[in-house]
């Protein structure tokens, strides 16, 4: 009685070098320069805040002396309150990114689920509106808030609700559109499931709809914040108070000065600042991510 033997796979040849790099090794390759290309930056940043040269010249060996006098008269320096302008950036981010998802959300919904007169319109108006960059406008913006000033000092120049609110007006057509896209992924019979057990247009939205489209309103509140946390140009524009600067405008204060530019500090404050927007990215990114393969497949 023969014994049945199984049938054996002949060994694979082993590839070359250059094969493998062929089919798939320049990718690891082209990943690892990739990396190196993104992260020398934030390390010869780091170096910089860890320098006592104060000067960037000063930092071409990286970590060659490691001192943390920089973060020290950063947090510890009277005429330039850094806490005070986190807070404020703080502050006007999370406004303008809470703002942003409900205005916005409000506005897609309304585009998407009811029809009435001037729709369309309103829709080419949005999408013409938003080709135009809003630094464009910032001498109307200027006189603007010069004029409201007088009437509502608290929306006028030098008011963080101020800055708040052009920030709001600038990116409500390009996030409603965004947002729009999404909203049509969501089907129309469940709107007219909840209409037969009664629900309001209300309960729809704020019950129903919302929690479908979670990952774009992550997806829009963080690049609203991203946005406005790091804006310069409006910034300095709108507010005059240094008790009332963002970041990105106290930070200047450290360079802005010939002769006496403090880049050692200037490194150490962008490094702090960097902080909340790598920990909200970290935190939202499952959500980003699921946000992104959802939408791809519903219809």
């Amino acid at each position: 009685m023969s014994v049945p033997t199984t049938p054996t796979t002949p060994p694979r040849p082993k590839l070359s070098a250059g094969r493998r790099f062929a089919r798939g090794g320049w990718k690891h390759l082209a990943a690892i320069a990739a990396c190196v290309f993104a992260l020398f930056p934030l390390v010869y940043a780091f170096s910089a805040s860890l320098s006592a040269s104060g000067s960037l010249l000063g930092s071409n060996q990286l970590f060659s002396d490691i001192t943390g006098a920089n973060y020290a008269n950063l947090l510890s320096d009277p005429q330039n309150p850094y806490l005070t302008w986190f807070g404020n950036s703080l502050f006007v981010s999370v406004s303008t990114a809470v703002g942003t998802v409900l205005m916005g959300a409000a506005a897609a919904y309304a585009f998407s689920r009811f029809r009435f007169r001037s729709r369309r319109g309103g829709l080419l108006a949005l999408l013409v509106i938003q080709m135009f960059p809003q630094l464009l406008a910032f001498v109307a913006i200027f006189l603007l808030l010069f004029a409201i000033s007088e009437v509502y000092p608290v929306l006028g120049l030098n008011s963080r609700l101020g800055l708040v609110a052009v920030y709001l007006g600038g990116a409500l057509g390009a996030n409603t559109f965004l947002m729009y896209g999404f909203f049509n992924t969501i089907p129309k019979d469940l709107d007219e499931a909840a209409e037969l057990d009664g629900a309001s247009h209300a309960q729809i939205y704020w019950t129903m709809i919302l929690p479908l489209v979670t990952p774009i309103l992550v997806v829009v509140g963080m690049l609203s914040f991203i946005a406005s946390f790091s804006d310069f140009l409006l910034a300095q524009i709108v507010l005059q108070d240094p008790e009332k600067y963002t970041l990105a405008v106290g930070l200047y204060q450290f360079v802005s000065v010939q002769f006496g530019e403090n880049w050692g500090v200037f490194t150490a404050g962008a490094i702090l600042a960097a902080i909340p927007l790598v920990v909200l990215f970290l935190f939202l990114q499952r959500y980003i991510v699921s946000g992104l393969t959802g939408g791809a497949v519903k219809g």
